[in-house]
């Protein structure tokens, strides 16, 4: 009886033996990091966000070749916050290559800065990032364990006050898990994706209150041109600007330096005036237009000192 056990008990082991987790864990997740769910339906008026810079401040992988305008970190860090903010449909996302457009345009008209372009302007970076190996090893099983970490900070730039409006650091956390006994079971080699998921975690806490922040405060829009044929305000068709749409007109407030933080504010302004769109035309998002009706007094002289804004509900 004991002989024929032994055979049996061995078998048992081999099987134990095979039976192996790797599981992909994501720490410190609260409720402002779960994923941002899209919203197709959304028909409102969109944003424009322009992610200008993203650096690696870490000294990961930076070695004597390493070259700053080309960081693979620092562009997987833009990729995944430009792609959870164009998932919520409530943005239009202009790239650097956007910006390089807009600029030589503003330089070759004269238009202000803040006639074309984005409405907000992201800055970030990678503010740690570190990898690590840990295990145990027992007499018959041995567990390896491969842990990334990502620190991103994140401030965000009305550009029509040149106002930081949101900043703050997020950490994230990535994990997977292998197991061996008796040396059978996974094997887990490098795990080239953590670096994603830790990334991804970091930038979740962050996206809510971006949106939040951005889409709390009134749409805006500028004059472009005011003379006797037409009077055309900057957005079109992928901003959500319909036929029929009703602005408001507001002359800007003062620009006041700030005595508690030494930094110039821009104070409220005041309401002057409506315009109606009558139509809208352009090719794409850089030089998309609206004409409309103008009702109110308007300097045609000092466009700059106008803004058009949503007139919230």
């Amino acid at each position: 009886m004991i002989r024929t056990l032994v055979p049996l008990l061995c078998v048992t082991a081999l099987f134990v033996g095979c039976v192996s987790s790797n599981p992909d864990m994501v720490a410190e997740s609260t409720p402002s990091s779960r994923a941002v769910n899209p919203a197709a339906s959304y028909t409102g008026l969109k944003r424009k966000v322009a992610i200008a810079r993203f650096s690696n401040e870490t000294t990961y992988a930076k070695g004597a070749f390493y070259d700053k305008e080309n960081d693979p970190l620092g562009k997987q860090t833009v990729d995944i916050l430009s792609a959870k903010l164009a998932s919520t449909e409530k943005f239009i996302l202009l790239e650097r290559s956007d910006l390089d457009a807009i600029n030589a345009e503003r330089q070759l008209t004269g238009i202000s800065a803040q006639t074309l372009g984005a409405d907000y302007l992201i800055i970030g970076s990678l503010t740690k990032y570190g990898r690590k190996n840990t295990g145990e090893q027992g007499v018959v099983s041995r567990t390896k364990r491969q842990t990334v970490e990502a620190g991103v900070s994140i401030r965000l730039v009305d550009i029509s006050t040149g106002q930081i409006i949101y900043s703050e650091e997020a950490n994230g956390t990535a994990e997977t898990e292998s197991s061996t006994t008796f040396g059978l079971g996974g094997q887990a080699g490098f795990d080239a994706t953590l670096s994603d998921k830790a990334i991804d975690a970091a930038i979740s806490q962050l996206v809510e209150n971006i949106i939040n922040n951005c889409m709390d405060r009134p749409w805006k829009s500028y004059f472009l041109s005011y003379d006797d044929d037409a009077v055309i305000i900057s957005g079109g068709k992928t901003q959500g600007i319909k036929q029929g749409d009703t602005f408001a007109v507001m002359k800007r407030g003062k620009q006041v330096k700030n005595p508690q933080t030494g930094m110039m504010m821009e104070l409220p302004g005041t309401q002057v005036g409506t315009v109606t769109v009558l139509m809208t035309g352009g090719e794409d998002k850089n030089n998309e237009y609206a004409i409309v009706d103008l009702n109110g007094t308007v300097d045609r002289n000092a466009l700059t000192s106008y803004l058009i804004q949503e007139i919230k509900q």
